[in-house]
């Protein structure tokens, strides 16, 4: 687990599957160390809007595989999509996308798909016409690109309203195709900003379903997001971002890892909560203790919760100690989330 700069391991959520590298034939105009399987490379990467930061000092190597990018809106996350995609040069530093550099290396753009947050299609064109017209701008000829087209939509459940105008399409519908457009090349690498916006829930499960497919078929995905169990539901290797810089890396094990070595809020239920909050109330490394009786709940702001873990289940194995349930106050990887911005600004923690 890192909280800087680092090495990150793929994962796919409950695919079964290990990612499997792409062929990574391309020319030798690679980054001095490129590895083949690597798919991200930044160092050092950094972007100015003037006075103002979009990301800053990022550094880390991802191999190909399956990655959740999450932060709260604002954090910098389209604008490290926009460096991978060389819509944006970094100020300093270096981005790498499969060994090249996206801004003067247009070539690797080939091997990419983006399905951006923003909203870009035609409303009075079809959806059909406007992927054939995508496809037809890219070289194709006419019948091929009217099979994929039709591939594709079938694909992200599109078909039966691929006639009608994009302009009478719901939210959702108009997400299907901007994720039916990032597919159409049939791409290595596909990026997505927010793909759950305006999904229902059969929406939202389709789209996770798909996305892990996707991932358990060798290929690589970054998907960014502000919502964390969105992301988990995909992948379980993440790259946590605020402020435009990388707050922490690596899989959704290692971050819990890392949250038990926090300073963090608790919960404890079960019918001998008030015994446990006796013998917690005397610890220096326990700065709030709240019991309620009734519920069978005991809430504790802790600065060691690894202590907590060691003491309850020593009390559990020798004397009997009855608990129902352990858990963080806000849950797993918000928890983390929030501790985690907290220490970013110099906040105290706990």
């Amino acid at each position: 687990m890192q909280t800087m700069s680092s090495n990150v391991s793929p994962g796919a959520a409950d695919s079964g599957q290990a990612i499997v590298p792409i062929d990574q034939s391309r020319d030798s105009t690679s980054l001095p160390g490129f590895k083949p399987g690597t798919l991200i490379e930044l160092r050092s990467a950094t972007r100015l809007y003037g006075t103002v930061i979009g990301v800053n000092d990022l550094t880390v190597t991802l191999p190909c595989g399956a990655y959740g990018l999450v932060g709260p809106n604002g954090a910098g996350k389209s604008t490290l999509i926009n460096l991978l995609i060389g819509a944006l040069r970094p100020t300093l530093g270096s981005v790498r996308v499969f060994g090249q550099d996206p801004w003067r290396r247009r070539n690797v753009l080939a091997d990419i798909g983006l399905c951006p947050s923003s909203d870009l299609l035609l409303p009075s064109t079809t959806a059909r016409e406007w992927l054939e017209e995508m496809l037809a701008m890219s070289g194709w000829q006419r019948q091929a690109a009217k099979f994929r087209v039709r591939e594709v939509l079938e694909l992200v459940g599109l078909s039966a309203d691929d006639r009608r105008p994009v302009g009478n399409y719901s939210l959702g519908m108009r997400q299907r195709t901007k994720l039916a457009q990032a597919l159409l090349h049939d791409p290595q690498f596909l990026i997505l900003d927010e793909p759950f916006n305006g999904l229902d829930p059969i929406g939202r499960h389709e789209m996770v379903e798909l996305l892990k497919r996707w991932a358990a078929s060798g290929r690589s995905l970054l998907l960014a997001s502000h919502v964390l169990h969105e992301v988990e539901a995909v992948t379980d290797a993440f790259l946590l971002i605020y402020g435009g810089r990388l707050l922490a890396t690596g899989t959704a094990g290692e971050l819990r890892r890392l949250l038990a070595s926090l300073p963090q809020e608790l919960v404890i239920e079960g019918p001998d909560v008030r015994p446990i909050a006796g013998r917690l109330a005397g610890e220096s490394w326990v700065s709030m203790l709240r019991l309620n009786d009734e519920e069978q709940r005991l809430e504790l702001a802790v600065s060691e919760p690894e202590k907590v873990f060691t003491h309850l289940a020593g009390w559990i194995a020798q004397d009997g100690l009855r608990i129902r349930g352990l858990s963080g106050a806000e849950g797993d990887l918000a928890s983390l989330f929030r501790l985690l911005v907290s220490r970013h600004l110099g906040q105290s923690d706990g």
